[in-house]
């Protein structure tokens, strides 16, 4: 009880409230102009207000009002100046208070984009309001509810295929020209999530609420680090409403799910605990292909904090999760699930992005977005030299954050060369340079933990019997 006093008694010096306080209002004004951007023209016809969002569709007139979103942000940005007043007044913030505001404006920029898109969906039908990829994986999620293997799976007649026409008809040579129709991109985690989430009732089975959930839950997860709790708290922030992951939760891109997985991780690897983190690691990896890219960083990070003789318990339990994901859907069909995941990723879907590819294809170089590109090469001449060289770099270092800017550098790398390079990838690199900084904070920390160590070592003792 008296612990419990203790920490509701907590407060943030003046120095971290301000930083909390600044990472709130630069997260409101970053997303306010971009808030609902790019969302899908789609052409339902009638839309009649249904469901447990009917009052926000209602709100909205039945379409994707981006006043409304935005509105809604600006209000979390009239709380970030309150809160910006009351440290003006009082020098410090209460800790229970800075936690409370800071959930209540990332929740205002997250969650609404979500509750219209899931609003406007139920109240149409579930090819309308929802990303490809997402309905894909809630599909993929029904397919294992009911004993089938998404892997494999011919998607042309599930729904998906009224996806693509933006007004629910089939268009003709749809299943020529979609070829995702006919592949599961997604590694077994997505799938697997899904069919557990799927199970809940309409709207809450969209599965861009889980996603949500998994962005919320980055905030707190930045409290898995040590350090200064200011720091810890606007990190946090920065990783759970960043434009980026605000875009994709209500669009429908489902890399939340393993940057959270990731981020633990790292936060447990930091408190030296490997066995969780390699197991979380593992989990990440099954959710989403990117997580692959931290595997070694992680590893030497290990390395950097026990002898080899410790690391023995973490490699079972990392190869033990991605097993029991994987050897379910390679006992029912290897080929099929490599052909959906790794085939199509590098050799099959049409080049769009930003990246080598891109500007390969607008060089003239490449004949056509579908035609062959040298991405294993690639990985292999470049991409994997480079990591090599990033891995030694973080072994010679005395540093833990050198290894998660190695793997924002590598990640990076990897989606520059990568036959498609969406700019919703970028968040891998952002979240893995935030988690740099939160294993910074850390050792800064524990520096100034050790010169005081020192220093009161060093410190003359008192004579005994002196007056």
């Amino acid at each position: 009880m008296h612990r419990l006093k203790r920490a509701k008694g907590r407060a943030l010096s003046g120095s971290e409230a301000w930083l909390l306080v600044a990472a709130l209002g630069g997260l409101v004004v970053l997303n306010v102009p971009v808030l609902g951007l790019d969302a899908w023209a789609f052409r339902t016809g009638p839309v009649h207000a249904s469901g447990m969002f009917a009052s926000l569709v209602s709100a909205s007139h039945g379409h994707w009002d981006l006043g409304l979103l935005r509105s809604g942000a600006v209000l979390a940005g009239v709380l970030v100046a309150v809160l910006a007043a009351a440290v003006l007044a009082g020098g410090r913030l209460r800790l229970r208070w800075a936690v409370v505001s800071a959930t209540v404006v990332i929740a205002a920029l997250l969650l609404p984009g979500v509750a219209l898109q899931a609003g406007l969906r139920q109240s149409t039908a579930p090819w309308f309001y929802t990303n490809d990829s997402t309905y894909q994986i809630e599909i993929a999620g029904k397919l294992l509810r009911h004993g089938s293997n998404p892997y494999g799976h011919d998607y042309a007649s599930s729904g998906l295929e009224r996806f693509y026409s933006l007004d629910g008809s089939v268009k003709p040579q749809v299943e020529k020209q979609q070829v995702a129709l006919h592949h599961f991109a997604y590694f077994p985690g997505a799938a697997i999530a899904a069919a557990a989430w799927g199970a809940l009732p309409k709207p809450l089975s969209d599965f861009r609420f889980l996603v949500v959930l998994c962005a919320l839950a980055l905030f707190p997860a930045a409290l898995l680090f040590p350090g200064r709790l200011g720091p810890r708290l606007a990190l946090g922030a920065l990783l759970a409403a960043n434009p980026l992951i605000v875009h994709s939760v209500w669009f429908g891109t489902a890399d939340a799910l393993s940057l959270l997985l990731v981020v633990c991780a790292f936060g447990l690897a930091s408190r030296s605990r490997f066995s969780a983190a390699a197991a979380l690691l593992g989990g990440a990896v099954l959710c989403k292909q990117f997580a692959l890219v931290a595997v070694p960083f992680l590893f030497v990070m290990f390395l950097r904090k026990a002898e080899w003789r410790r690391l023995k318990a973490p490699a079972i339990y990392f190869t033990a999760v991605v097993l029991a994901g994987l050897v379910p859907f390679l006992v029912a069909d290897p080929g099929a699930l490599w052909t959906d995941t790794v085939k199509y990723g590098t050799g099959t879907y049409r080049i769009i992005g930003y990246g080598l590819a891109a500007l390969l294809l607008r060089a003239h170089v490449i004949a056509s977005r579908t035609g062959y590109y040298p991405f294993i090469p690639l990985a292999f001449l470049v991409w994997l030299p480079v990591t090599v060289w990033l891995l030694w770099l973080q072994r010679r270092s005395r540093s833990l954050w050198s290894g998660a800017v190695g793997f924002s550098l590598s990640v990076f790398l990897l989606l520059f060369l990568a036959r498609v390079f969406q700019t919703s990838y970028l968040i891998w690199p952002l979240s893995a340079g935030l988690i740099a900084l939160l294993l910074k904070g850390a050792e800064d920390v524990e520096e100034l933990g050790d010169q005081a160590a020192a220093t009161a070592k060093r410190a003359p003792v008192p004579e005994a019997g002196g007056r």
